[in-house]
């Protein structure tokens, strides 16, 4: 047992204030899920809102009716500036901690959403789209971390897919939001709607500055009794920081930082593919991936954009389209609360390729039955239709796909690593999500149903790699990963390899978590 441990344990005894409000245990839990949640109520929010936006009549004379090409940049400008928060929460988040990057981030972002409610003009709405991206590209790759880092093993998955759920929520009210006020006439039709978002702003500063650091950080950070405090307090049932079980769960998290610490690599070695026994290229890739996945999968096709798709593919009106969007919504979050239930029971490895199979079936027949919109017989009902297959794509990104692809890099990548690997993955999808936006108007408006060919060839294309190189992250200790790539270094493929795909925690990690709890009561005797 370390004398740092030790010595940290026993200081914590003499403090005798009740940070984080007295709450502990669930409650404390339950909180840091709040704060985390709403950040990703508000990322919906904002991907949401602009495709209501986008097709109201004041708002585009007011920017003088841009072209097909000029509104995706508008639109997707914004991830350009998510993308950049997110390298900057790689080049800062490790350093100031999971809590204080988190209040940077909403903090530029709200600064953003009053310049957008107050533009007038194309340019200074694009500066303003930047600065709020910019603040949540920090957000969307510090609270999934912040998020898995408090968590407990076994609520770990149902809570950030919770995140992501809530995350649809927000998307939902957006569309709401903004087909309520489309009965409206002036500016409020578009400035209300984006001046909402500084709601979930207050909510945030209200509550992350008086929760808990994650405790990994502490104490990778050398800030023992800080980290020991906040194990006590996440485990609740009056447990403090010399209890055995808070004492043997530091020892895990220190024995894994100490491991990688040893053999971590420079970002020059780590590009050269110099990474030692780490697993670390691998690793890295494989998080980075499940987002290039979820963008390249076809979500914000139809995402940003879904009142202007059910217009110009479909040929629906624009009060319909707009009708059609916020109910689509609602059947996305309904839908979404499944993936609490399976995200554990079935895994991350089968939940994606599931999702990946049924998404390659909806955009064909999508594809199929747009391609006969024209028939001037059956045209509208090929119409309806292809909206019901935009309406099943949802049902199944939502339980599938929307969650995994932000949890994913927070388990895979090592303690060393995770912020970075996060930031990493976080960033790669707001740099395809980028890319997806940008084209998608001109796609639409020069490809017609040819364009969503293209997003049903990508998600065919993802079943077989998840089945070959993706391990399982389920019901694993963080730690566990690391060991798992420890013993497999050079592991690339891993369908062969029963603990790397089975859903259930190997055995071999639940015995060495019983012996380490067994030798640290023999050394306290």
């Amino acid at each position: 047992m370390d004398n740092e441990l030790i010595g940290a344990g026993n200081d914590s005894i003499e403090s005798k204030r009740r940070p984080y409000l007295g709450m502990t245990g669930t409650r404390l839990n339950i909180w840091v899920t709040v704060a985390c949640t709403t950040a990703m109520t508000l990322f919906g929010y904002d991907q949401g809102v602009y495709g209501g936006i986008i097709v109201t009549p004041n708002f585009l004379d007011t920017m003088g009716n841009p072209n097909p090409a000029l509104q995706g940049t508008i639109v997707s400008l914004y991830d350009i500036g998510c993308f950049l928060g997110a390298m900057s929460a790689l080049l800062f988040g490790d350093k100031t901690g999971r809590k204080k990057a988190f209040l940077i981030g909403v903090i530029v972002m709200s600064v953003g959403s009053i310049l957008q409610t107050c533009a007038y003009s194309v340019p200074q709405l694009i500066v303003a789209r930047l600065i709020t991206g910019l603040g949540n590209g920090v957000n969307t790759a510090v609270a999934p971390v912040w998020q898995s880092e408090t968590s407990k093993a076994s609520l770990r998955g149902r809570l950030v897919v919770l995140s992501m759920i809530m995350n649809i929520a927000g998307f939902s009210l957006s569309n709401w939001m903004t087909y309520g006020f489309s009965f409206l006439d002036g500016s409020i039709t578009w400035r209300f709607p984006i001046a909402f978002q500084l709601v979930f702003s207050f909510i945030l500063l209200s509550t992350a500055p008086w929760l808990p650091e994650s405790p990994r950080w502490l104490l990778a950070h050398d800030h023992y009794r800080e980290g020991l405090q906040v194990l006590a307090a996440l485990e609740g049932n009056g447990a403090t920081a010399t209890d055995e079980v808070i004492v043997d769960h530091a020892e895990e998290i220190l024995a894994a930082v100490r491991a990688e610490r040893e053999k971590i690599p420079s970002w020059s070695n780590i590009l050269h593919g110099r990474t030692g026994d780490t697993g670390m290229i691998q690793r890295l890739c494989l998080g980075v991936g499940t987002q290039w996945m979820q963008q390249l999968a076809g979500i914000n096709v139809t995402s940003y954009y879904l009142p202007l798709v059910l217009q110009n593919s479909v040929g629906l009106s624009n009060n319909l389209s707009r009708l059609l969007a916020a109910c689509n919504s609602v059947s996305y979050l309904i839908f979404s609360f499944a993936g609490l239930v399976l995200i554990e029971r079935a895994g991350r490895r089968k939940m994606m390729m599931w999702g990946a199979a049924g998404q390659f079936i909806c955009y064909a027949f999508v594809a199929a039955l747009l391609s006969q919109t024209d028939d001037p017989v059956h045209g509208k009902s090929f119409g309806a239709g292809a909206t019901t297959l935009f309406f099943l794509y949802y049902v199944i990104f939502g339980i599938c796909w929307q969650g995994i692809p932000w949890l994913y890099p927070t388990e895979i990548n090592s303690l060393s690593m995770r912020n970075k690997g996060a930031a990493l993955g976080t960033a790669s999808n707001w740099i395809s999500n980028y890319m997806v936006v940008q084209i998608t108007p001109i796609g639409i408006a020069n490809l017609g149903w040819k364009f969503y060919l293209i997003w049903m060839s990508f998600n065919a294309i993802f079943v077989p790699l998840i089945w070959f190189v993706y391990p399982e992250t389920a019901n694993r200790h963080l730690e566990d990963i690391d060991k798992l790539y420890r013993d497999n270094s050079s592991m690339i493929f891993v369908y062969k390899n029963k603990e790397a795909t089975q859903v259930e925690r190997p055995q071999r990690f639940i015995d060495a978590d019983r012996e380490r709890l067994e030798v640290t009561r023999k050394l306290k005797l």
